[in-house]
């Protein structure tokens, strides 16, 4: 899987564009889980007391939410590229 973290995600996992093995992973989630399981920082950021993607933060799957497909249960393969990053606001 190829990564991207951004902002304070990339800096709990101590490199902006982690390389993850997850093999076997057959959904977005699970591959989520290895990168937790990889880089365990990120899951108080990524996750919820449940284990769920905290709904503030954005999960794509080759440029496009998560949420607009199947959520963690979006299939994926393993040349796709994968993105993590917290909420943006500005002002």
């Amino acid at each position: 899987m190829n990564w991207k973290l951004f902002a304070d995600l990339a800096e709990a996992a101590g490199e902006p564009e982690p390389d993850v093995e997850a093999p076997d992973a057959a959904t977005v989630g699970e591959a989520l889980d290895a990168l937790v399981d990889t880089y365990p920082a990120l899951a108080a950021r990524v996750l919820d007391e449940d284990g769920d993607l905290r709904g503030h933060v954005n999960f794509l799957r080759n440029g496009r939410d998560v949420r607009e497909a199947e959520g963690l249960d979006t299939p994926v393969d393993d040349d796709d590229e994968l993105a993590l990053f917290p909420p943006v606001s500005g002002g």
